[in-house]
């Protein structure tokens, strides 16, 4: 390993420090080389590629909104027995604290961007002599992603939707749920979601929901800080409904109070907001049934309950 990465790094210097690190899906190392510290990213599964392809672009989609601080991708490194290494910028990290308010703000300051972006092009475009087209980052006008993006190790389907209910129900909740038809046959979920997903559109009656640029999987260890500021990293981008990033974010503890109320400062909550959050919080408990199997069934059918009463 340490011979490949020397290699597709092009450097003499190659020393691990600090204490190696497992995640739920992939395990990671930092090392120092010529060019400075990196972190790697190993991951042996056959669409380890993909992932981490994914993970590259909701990376410099983040990055490039100057908004949001996150780490500067660098390599990624097929392995010979299979898999991929993802080499990226190392970063100092410790836990999300003093700087959650200032996070809170940068993620509504994030999902602000494209609305602004929009309403920017609509004041040009009412301007004599507006600026040439394709000089300044350009508003996205429907929902999904250019690539597939992997929640876990879960491909995204993020085709392109001019509707979000459509979007959200079809390439999220659909194929979440179609993974545990084929894993668990569960009658129950295939019962329920069949009375679910004709009441969902009631949930967004009277809403016009702009597309937002979103990290896509913003729970408590994908969120750091260190003496500069908040950090943000294993990012699932796609554009979606801004709501929809608040509900992992929420589930499982871990982000203080300060984020939420420094983030509804800018985005306020809007009327029928608490029951779209169980309806995005079913996706992440759908979600984790399908990495890590059934204990997460009694949540996810208890939410898909709650959503028809």
């Amino acid at each position: 390993m340490e011979q490949l990465l020397r290699a597709e790094l092009r450097t003499a210097t190659l020393r691990a420090f600090a204490s190696p690190g497992g995640g739920y899906i992939s395990e990671g190392r930092a090392y120092d080389t010529d060019a400075g510290p990196v972190f790697v990213k190993v991951n042996r599964r056959a669409q380890a590629r993909q992932m981490f392809a994914g993970e590259v672009a909701s990376l410099e989609a983040l990055r490039s909104t100057g908004l949001v601080r996150a780490p500067r991708p660098i390599k990624i490194i097929d392995l010979p027995g299979g898999g991929a290494a993802f080499v990226m910028e190392y970063l100092k990290m410790k836990g999300l604290n003093s700087q959650a308010s200032k996070l809170g703000d940068q993620v509504a300051d994030l999902h602000l961007h494209n609305q602004k972006l929009r309403d920017k092009l609509r004041e040009e475009e009412n301007t004599v002599g507006r600026k040439a087209e394709g000089t300044e980052p350009q508003h996205v006008s429907r929902f999904g992603f250019h690539t597939v993006t992997c929640c876990g190790f879960i491909p995204q389907v993020n085709e392109w939707q001019d509707d979000w209910v459509t979007f959200f129900s079809r390439h999220r909740l659909q194929a979440q749920l179609d993974l545990i038809e084929k894993d668990y046959a569960d009658r129950e979920a295939r019962e329920l979601w069949s009375q679910l997903q004709v009441k969902i559109p009631d949930l967004f009656c009277g809403m016009e929901i702009v597309p937002a640029l979103l990290h896509g999987d913003l729970w408590a260890g994908n969120v750091a800080e260190d003496d500069s500021g908040p950090i943000v990293y294993d990012p699932a981008s796609f554009y979606g409904h801004s709501e929809f990033e608040l509900a992992i974010a929420l589930m499982f503890g871990g982000f203080p109070r300060a984020f939420f109320t420094a983030y509804h400062r800018k985005v306020p909550k809007a009327p029928g907001f608490e029951q779209r959050l169980l309806l995005y919080q079913l996706f992440n408990y759908l979600n984790h049934w399908n990495h890590f199997g059934r204990e997460y069934r009694s949540p996810s059918l208890s939410t898909m309950r709650k959503l028809l009463k």
